[in-house]
């Protein structure tokens, strides 16, 4: 019994010294693995490049570098604390037996999501789902400064909204570049704070433009969003997407995803649309949304346009509305817009898109293909 109980000790004393030595050995390699990457990113601080260059002109031979380096310092982490309502924790319970039924308990929440200074001023572009509902916002910048934040407009259409911060200096912003130019298979950064990891960079390319998520006509809403493959989470709402040369060419807004954390692809408010919300609520104090007053589908297969030109571009008109911008113009049910603005249109969004950053009263040049013939029409936008 007794050697039997030494053996037994033996072991329990060669398992903890195991576990032990274990332990140790890995710990030293993680840090000699880590080591190098921390110190290397974390070294001193970086001088912000002059909006607007590039980088080869900045002297920058990686263009990711340098776009991240232009982009990230105008990133801010956005928080706000908003009261909901929620059912009773006693509904049902035998409490409404007695006293009747209970009524709802109301909750104080946080959340977090991202934000963009497009001008040194204070002024910053986020979400408008980021900061709806919320009583308090406050905003932190990549220096670890907070300001508390005046929420100055909001936009359900485009979900888009606009923050007002008072700094004692100017701010440094990112310039509005051209989603126009955007096409499918360009490098891309995103820009946010995902899970609360402050200032992350991630990258992809453009997978897709003129992308609409809500099917539901019947609900307002202006989507033409940029479709990239660069990682995007919770978190993220509200940040930057930017092109190689750290100009801002959307805001991160929406994933596609069966478990709420990224899964391949994200969705981006193009930057036409984020500049027209700006410079209305700046211009106008809100948001004049001009309207062409037609309904559109993509042409169905075997119709004779597109047997024709064997598939192509062009929109097939579903509807007119009677007093419209496009009946006063000529449009009628059945035709066929095939350019907007010298654009080709393939996609029921990017008419949308292109109604939506217009003023009314501005002049769109439509393209229409009638019985065997096509004209040019001249659209005059309603408000």
């Amino acid at each position: 019994m007794r050697s039997a109980g030494r053996s037994i000790l033996f072991l329990i004393l060669a398992f903890v010294l195991a576990a032990v030595g274990g332990y140790v050995g890995y710990m030293f390699a993680f840090r000699e693995h880590s080591a190098m990457p921390i110190t290397s990113l974390f070294n001193g601080t970086p001088a912000r490049p002059s909006a607007g260059g590039s980088p080869v002109s900045a002297g920058y031979d990686q263009p990711f570098v340098y776009a991240a380096s232009v982009a990230s310092p105008a990133v801010v982490h956005v928080r706000t604390r908003s009261v909901v309502e929620r059912e009773s924790p006693y509904k049902g319970s035998i409490l409404e037996f007695f006293f009747g039924p209970q009524p709802p308990v109301t909750q104080s929440v946080e959340s977090t999501g991202s934000g963009v200074i497009i001008r040194e001023e204070g002024f910053i572009v986020t979400n408008n789902h980021v900061v709806k509902n919320a009583r308090a916002i406050e905003v932190t910048l990549t220096n670890g400064e907070s300001y508390r934040a005046e929420l100055v407009a909001v936009d359900p259409p485009t979900d888009l909204a606009l923050l007002k911060v008072q700094a004692p200096s100017p701010l440094p912003f990112i310039p509005f570049g051209n989603s126009d130019s955007l096409k499918v298979g360009m490098w891309v950064l995103a820009v946010g704070n995902p899970f609360n990891l402050q200032n992350t960079v991630t990258a992809g390319i453009v997978s897709a433009t003129a992308r609409r998520l809500n099917d539901d006509q019947r609900r307002l809403a202006i989507e033409s969003f940029i479709q990239v493959d660069a990682a995007v989470n919770p978190g993220n709402s509200g940040g930057a997407l930017v092109n190689l040369n750290g100009e801002l060419v959307g805001i991160n807004t929406a994933i596609a995803s069966p478990t709420g954390t990224f899964a391949g692809y994200a969705f981006s408010v193009p930057e036409t649309l984020v500049r027209k919300f700006v410079d209305d609520i700046l211009t106008y104090g809100e948001v004049r949304r001009a309207r062409m007053g037609v309904s559109v589908s993509k042409i169905p297969a075997g119709h004779e346009f597109w047997t024709r030109q064997r598939g192509g571009s062009g929109l097939l008109v579903q509807q007119v509305q009677p007093g419209s911008a496009a009946a006063e113009a000529g449009i009628e049910m059945g035709d066929i817009l095939t350019a907007i603005n010298g654009t080709a249109l393939t996609e029921p969004s990017q008419l949308g898109e292109r109604v939506g950053r217009a003023q009314p009263g501005d002049t769109l040049a439509v393209t229409r293909y009638r019985n065997g013939q096509t004209s040019m029409l001249e659209v005059i936008l309603h408000q």
